[in-house]
């Protein structure tokens, strides 16, 4: 998703990443939203650190859109 945000006092574009999990009961849990001006392999891998410090331990399926090495 590609939301206009203000800074600098410019309006730029910036994409809205997020991770959705489900939980052992069945229910989606939103676990967190990101915003950055581009996606890449650091991006990603900062994303994937954060939820394992958060406590995710596993990750079953994952959607992505072409990121190579993911």
């Amino acid at each position: 998703m590609v939301v206009k945000i203000r800074e600098d006092h410019q309006t730029i574009n910036k994409a809205v990443y997020l991770a959705l999990g489900v939980n052992s009961s069945g229910h989606k849990e939103l676990l967190g939203l990101w915003i950055s001006q581009n996606e890449g392999a650091k991006f990603w891998l900062s994303v994937l650190t954060e939820l394992k410090n958060r406590g995710v331990e596993e990750i079953f399926i994952a959607c992505v859109d072409g990121l190579t090495g993911f």
